[in-house]
């Protein structure tokens, strides 16, 4: 599983990062174009740069979707628990398992239908132009108002983020069945950081002012 988690982290690491760098470039186009600087403004003016919202609105939808499997493998999710923290360990445990496996069946469906919806939404018709078994006047699909994509593609979203969400909350619940640990985040922690710091002054370690004294007196 090593494989997909690092998968899922290179994906999730690429949307955010992309994204931000889109943005980026499109607010320094934005500034460039407004400057009264002939050869830069003329040049920024004859470079399109309408795609960037589009791109950046499919990027956050896909690292959403992704970012929420992610959430369920780690345990980042937000959830109230009170109530069941309260009671007995064998009744939580039934409580806890019921909601893992009512979320593994709620993203299976969205998993489901979002997969008949991007299938009818054109991919149907990439399937069998693939195979050339496209029949005349089979329609393609719609794409996308900026960049011509098919919204098909866009929308793969939602079945692959959903399997991949399914498929976490079944982990969890597999492993809390056998050992009783959920994941965990910890917000204080930071990768690359001991545990433990010499430097802080709680781990310092106490001394005696009667033994400091003693010695001083010697």
């Amino acid at each position: 599983m090593k494989f997909l988690d690092r998968l899922e982290e290179a994906l999730i690491a690429f949307l955010i990062a992309g994204a931000t760098l889109v943005i980026f470039t499109a607010v320094v186009h934005r500034f460039l174009a407004s400057w009264n600087i002939p050869v830069i403004q003329d040049w920024a003016l004859h470079l399109d740069m309408s795609w960037a919202q589009e791109l950046c609105i499919i990027m956050f939808v896909w690292m959403a979707k992704f970012g929420a499997a992610y959430g369920v493998r780690t345990g980042i999710h937000v959830g109230v628990d009170v109530l069941i923290n309260r009671l007995s360990d064998q009744k939580r445990r039934y409580f806890v398992l019921f909601g893992l496996l009512a979320g593994a069946f709620f993203t299976f469906v969205i998993m489901v239908l979002g997969a008949r919806f991007v299938w009818e939404n054109g991919a149907h018709y990439a399937f069998l132009n693939a195979i050339d078994q496209v029949s005349e006047g089979m329609f393609p699909g719609p794409t996308t108002p900026d960049m011509e994509v098919q919204t098909w593609v866009v929308y793969s979203a939602v079945p692959l983020g959903s399997a991949l969400m399914c498929f976490r909350f079944l982990q969890v619940a597999v492993t809390f069945a056998r050992t009783g640990e959920l994941p965990h985040h910890d917000h204080g922690h930071v990768d690359g950081l001991e545990e433990e710091d010499e430097f802080h002054p709680h781990d310092a370690p106490l001394v005696n002012p009667a033994s400091t004294t003693g010695s001083r007196k010697s």
